[in-house]
């Protein structure tokens, strides 16, 4: 998923991303520890699709306090 993407999604739909997101990442996991793991490159995108979605959030944050500008 693209930053525009996420910034298109309300902070909601945002949350909701992040908890499927964290849900795979902890299915792939367990499926790395047991040594069933096939998409190796899967643990990587996800980690940076959370980073992505977290940054944005702390993005809107700040703005929302008036401390950085906001992003378009």
């Amino acid at each position: 998923m693209k930053a525009a993407e996420i910034r298109a999604l309300s902070a909601d739909a945002q949350e909701d991303q992040l908890r499927e997101l964290y849900g795979e990442w902890r299915d792939l996991r367990f499926q790395e520890a047991v040594g069933q793991l096939t998409a190796t490159a899967r643990i990587r995108q996800i980690r940076r699709e959370i980073a992505r979605i977290k940054t944005i959030q702390g993005e809107a944050e700040r703005a929302a306090r008036g401390d950085a500008p906001a992003r378009k």
